[in-house]
């Protein structure tokens, strides 16, 4: 089974999902992110029929479905995902990265490099790795 990747963000108002690895972009967006992986699937579904009706060669494992989605949350979607759960200040904290700079990232005022991606990923999954720890002694 190939593996897709497809980038998810978030831009203002929806989740964004897309990804380039067969000829052409596939795209769409939604409310949520359950929601944009739903409409990503029925484009990308929508963009094999039509490349194989156009005549386009595509990879045997597309043709054959023999592929998964592997969603890559971006900056902005994590930190849209964590708002209101996780504040700033602590995730700033665990990271080392300034508040004013991940609310740089949520807004798509500027968009994280791999780096700060992977802390603010490991930076919210220490977060979690805290709580549930705090919950086990409850």
């Amino acid at each position: 089974m190939k593996k897709i990747k497809v980038l998810v963000e978030w831009s203002g108002d929806n989740f964004s999902a897309g990804t380039g690895e067969i000829n052409g972009m596939v795209f769409a967006t939604g409310k949520s992110l359950d929601d944009v992986k739903e409409k990503f699937t029925e484009a990308f579904k929508f963009h094999i029929e039509g490349s194989l009706s156009d005549g386009d060669k595509l990879p045997a494992y597309i043709v054959n479905g023999k592929y998964k989605f592997e969603y890559e949350l971006q900056a902005s979607a994590m930190l849209h995902l964590a708002d209101g759960l996780i504040t700033r200040s602590a995730l700033s904290r665990v990271t080392g990265i300034n508040e004013k700079q991940l609310s740089h990232y949520l807004t798509g005022h500027r968009k994280a490099r791999l780096k700060q991606n992977e802390k603010i990923a490991l930076g919210i999954k220490t977060i979690n790795k805290q709580i549930n720890h705090i919950a086990k002694l409850i």
